[in-house]
């Protein structure tokens, strides 16, 4: 009988795996090119949806976070993503997670590629969650008790130093009408990301000013001089939207005389406003998904491309996060919008500036006329009410009632009307 040999079987252990979770694509690459460097395999997400969906795809050894997530809050995200993946090892920029982590046998090695990155990263990379992470006593050389060299964190980097002692970044923008803390937080990311050519995503409620925020990030940035053009996804058929943005040849479709730059091609240089992209129907996000993947476009009935460079603005009253989810909007592009989101809030939230609010819309509408006020009775007319329809509702009732009080310089309760108001 003859004995067939039995050969070794040689395992070959599955690559450890890292998920690494940033708004900053810049950082991501650094970090990913220091992990793949000790033999990580490296999967990048923008943002929290991103993220769990390459953890289930994948089930990773280790999740590095960045200090905030776009579309999700970070510590809701933190205490869902440990109940499901307990396994997984988590470091996160914050340093302030209550919950433990498990603490992964590679801990170390992702520290020394977060240390690695600090001199160029953009964000405060200062802390890391799972088990205690400092040890408690560290000594004058940098050594715990045990001996062992401490984990030495990266710094945040200093703010540049403010113009004549204020603090720039604090400071309210002229288009910005409020001092509640919710509205310096809109001035104070506005005038972070300004700069950039980095995609925004404008979030909130209808009336909200969520316009200003795209005026206000194209008058700082460096694209100023050249157009802002923008355009109203919900307000074009959907016939005609594509053909709007892309431009058409003649005789594309019946009607088209001659041929037309579309908006994208008009911003060339300058911004492109977005607004209300959530109506965008999906046969046309794919085609968008396309142009701001690689900076081209094709004309309606055109077979060439044209290249343009554009920063783009985007808007919505819906939670576009949620529709990226059950796929109502195209994820891909949801992700590649939302590089870093701007929350405007609604009026209810800061109401505390309505009188500022009023005093500023009544001296716009007496530009013509003399300035009208508000006895007492008005002005507490307008705190009770709930504004639904935000900054723009009480626009519009305060144009409503200067009207209605006719030469009278005061407005009473009487003029102040909220039932024609259309939110």
């Amino acid at each position: 009988m003859q004995v067939i040999p039995v050969l070794p079987v040689t395992l070959r252990a599955r690559p450890r795996t890292v998920v690494v979770v940033s708004a900053d694509r810049s950082f991501r690459q650094r970090l990913a090119a220091v992990l793949a460097g000790l033999r990580w395999q490296v999967l990048e997400a923008e943002g929290g949806a991103q993220a769990w969906s390459e953890a289930e795809a994948a089930l990773p050894d280790a999740v590095i976070l960045g200090s905030w997530l776009p579309d999700l809050d970070l510590n809701e995200f933190l205490n869902d993503f440990k109940a499901r993946f307990p396994e997984v090892d988590l470091v996160t920029a914050s340093g302030q997670i209550a919950q433990e982590s498990r603490r992964g046998p590679y801990r170390q090695e992702l520290l020394y590629a977060l240390r690695s990155c600090e001199e160029t990263d953009t964000a405060a990379w200062s802390a890391a969650v799972a088990a205690p992470l400092l040890p408690a006593a560290i000594g004058a050389e940098g050594r715990t008790a045990s001996g062992r060299d401490a984990v030495r964190w990266p710094a945040p980097i200093p703010s540049p130093a403010p113009e004549a002692g204020m603090n720039r970044t604090a400071e309210r923008l002229p288009e910005l009408i409020g001092n509640a803390p919710c509205m310096m937080e809109v001035s104070r990311r506005i005038r972070l990301v300004a700069p950039r050519t980095t995609p925004v995503l404008i979030e909130g409620p209808t009336g909200s000013g969520k316009e200003l925020v795209a005026e206000a990030l194209h008058r700082l940035s460096t694209r100023s001089r050249k157009p802002l053009v923008a355009i109203n996804c919900a307000a074009i058929p959907e016939a005609l939207l594509e053909a709007e943005l892309f431009g058409h040849t003649r005789g594309a479709f019946t009607g088209a005389v001659q041929g037309r730059v579309g908006r994208i091609e008009a911003a060339d240089g300058g911004t492109l406003f977005l607004d209300e992209i959530g109506e965008m129907p999906l046969a046309l996000q794919a085609k968008l998904l396309r142009f701001v993947e690689c900076g081209e476009l094709q004309r309606v009935g055109d077979n060439e491309t044209v290249k343009v460079d554009v920063r783009i603005l985007a808007a919505t009253h819906r939670p576009l996060a949620e529709h990226a989810q059950n796929g109502s909007f195209r994820s891909d592009l949801y992700y590649r919008l939302a590089v870093f989101l701007i929350r405007t809030p609604a009026l209810c939230e800061h109401a505390q500036d309505l009188p500022l609010l009023v005093e500023h819309f009544l001296e716009r509408l007496g530009r013509d006329i003399p300035v009208k006020r508000l006895d007492e009775a008005a002005l507490n007319k307008l705190t009770a009410h709930p504004w639904p329809g935000n900054v723009r509702e009480l626009e519009h009732v305060l144009e409503r009632g200067v009207i209605l009080a006719g030469d009278s310089p005061v407005l009473s309760s009487r003029e102040i009307d909220f039932g024609l108001t259309v939110n």
